[in-house]
């Protein structure tokens, strides 16, 4: 259930804020988690991630779910690191990645968005080469990003 709070945000039981006038703010230290297990854990007092699996195999986790009503609507944003990404040879394409992004959208994004029943407009779904702060910009980072509407329990590609 999305309650209404000041400046227009929103906020879900177990999920983060929707992003403020200044952008979207990350879920962790205010959401009781992704509801998967697929958390960021704490050892030892260092942060260590949990790797996703991914068509590709390489190595994915999980950075932030954001709620973003920024668009004029909700939009659920789920970015990931996946820092093998990039055009030089040996490192993973746009081609291969979109592959995997499908995949994300279907396993987490559909269960999540089900489980804390949310109805966005979109699911944005977006692998970094590194951890970048959400709205600024890094021209030396390789993002790549899909956006989907979803219908029913499928993700369906919108491409912008």
């Amino acid at each position: 259930m999305i309650r209404a709070k000041r400046h227009r945000t929103a906020d879900a039981m177990c999920v983060a804020q929707a992003a403020p006038a200044g952008g979207a703010r990350r879920w962790w230290g205010r959401g009781c988690g992704f509801a998967l297990g697929v958390l960021v854990s704490f050892a030892s007092g260092a942060e260590a991630q949990t790797l996703l699996p991914v068509p590709s195999g390489q190595p994915v986790h999980l950075s932030d779910v954001l709620l973003d009503e920024n668009p004029g609507e909700l939009w659920v944003r789920f970015r990931f690191v996946a820092p093998k990404i990039g055009p030089a040879n040996g490192q993973i394409g746009h081609d291969v990645a979109s592959i995997d992004m499908d995949h994300l959208c279907q396993t987490l994004a559909v269960p999540y968005v089900s489980e804390h029943r949310l109805e966005p407009a979109r699911v944005v779904i977006s692998l970094s080469d590194r951890e970048l702060e959400f709205g600024h910009a890094a021209p030396e980072a390789t993002q790549y990003f899909e956006a989907y509407r979803l219908e029913g329990a499928r993700c369906i590609w919108e491409g912008l």
